[in-house]
């Protein structure tokens, strides 16, 4: 079985290059001879390169076809990919996977689980807790360090009046412009306390979760967002994380990242692809390379009225 891997910096020039060459209205789909995977980096580039050679293995069994797996630089890069046809299958945040619905004509599929749950939140952490922590720290038993109720709570939002805190040249973290919780989610909540999220002069794009952390860790950034908790993709690297980086708000409950494919493949293969993705997630080698790429504990249907709350959240962005 023929498996490669490809790393495309940007598909946006190519990509609307193809927009315009669409199939005729009354030709059937047809299925591509290889199949294109669409990753986004939320880890080391390297690593997820092997991790997706993997993945493109194990669906490539599952299928009996080729299956290539490209990595692009932003969430908007891939939905322009889908858009142009250079990739199939999609695994997206949510807010991107609703703009490669709306925009790229995809179809959402399935959605991640994570801790038993189909939806999680934004985390606000700093190394300035004496600005943004309101109560005392508490500490859990891995050395994760919280404060705000952001240890004990069950959803969110939680914490949020910690975040009048911020000002305009605060040194901020956010992860990609077009993730939900590294982006979207926290810019809508700064929104509500006052700040204009296009107006922080100190702000920018870490590029990936793990990012965001380190810089709060190592003080490139005094808040940074995430999903949570990602200091655990840390931790290997900087062990003193969990202290070094506190917790101290949360937004509100965000649905989970999921799995798009193209709206023109023919109905067979994207029922093929959806299969193929909740087999690898039932066994052990596959649910581990799914936990690797994107911390995946499992895969569900994807839940289309909770992804309409994210494309409001997308609506209502910088109104």
């Amino acid at each position: 079985m023929k498996k490669s891997f490809l790393t495309l910096a940007t598909l946006a020039v190519a990509g609307l290059a193809l927009a315009g060459c669409t199939p005729a209205e009354d030709a059937a789909p047809e299925a591509p001879e290889t199949l294109v995977v669409g990753l986004v980096p939320s880890q080391d580039v390297d690593q997820l390169v092997l991790d997706g050679e993997e993945l493109a293995g194990l669906l490539g069994e599952q299928l009996d076809m080729p299956v290539e797996v490209i990595v692009t630089d932003s969430y908007n890069a891939l939905v322009v990919a889908m858009q142009a046809g250079q990739a199939h299958v999609g695994m997206f945040g949510p807010i991107a996977l609703v703009q490669a619905v709306d925009q790229a004509g995809a179809e959402a599929v399935l959605q991640s689980v994570r801790f038993g749950s189909s939806t999680y939140v934004t985390q606000w952490f700093t190394n300035d807790t004496d600005r943004f922590c309101t109560t005392d720290i508490v500490t859990d038993e891995d050395g994760y360090t919280f404060c705000n109720g952001t240890d004990s709570a069950d959803g969110g939002p939680v914490g949020q009046e910690a975040l009048a805190n911020i000002t305009e040249d605060e040194i901020i973290a956010f992860v990609d412009e077009g993730s939900a919780s590294g982006y979207y989610y926290p810019a809508t909540q700064l929104q509500e306390v006052g700040l204009d999220p296009f107006n922080l002069s100190g702000a920018f794009f870490a590029g990936g979760h793990p990012n965001a952390v380190s810089a709060v860790a190592r003080g490139e950034a005094t808040v940074g967002t995430s999903y949570n908790d990602a200091r655990s993709n840390v931790v290997e690297e900087i062990p003193t994380v969990g202290s070094d980086v506190t917790v101290f708000a949360w937004s509100t409950n965000i649905p989970n990242d999921g799995i798009a494919v193209g709206g023109d493949l023919p109905e067979d293969l994207k029922e093929a692809i959806t299969a193929a993705f909740l087999a690898i997630a039932d066994t052990e080698d596959g649910i581990a390379i799914l936990n690797a790429i994107y911390n995946i504990d499992g895969l569900v249907p994807a839940d289309l009225e909770a992804l309409d709350a994210a494309r409001q959240v997308e609506a209502n962005f910088g109104e």
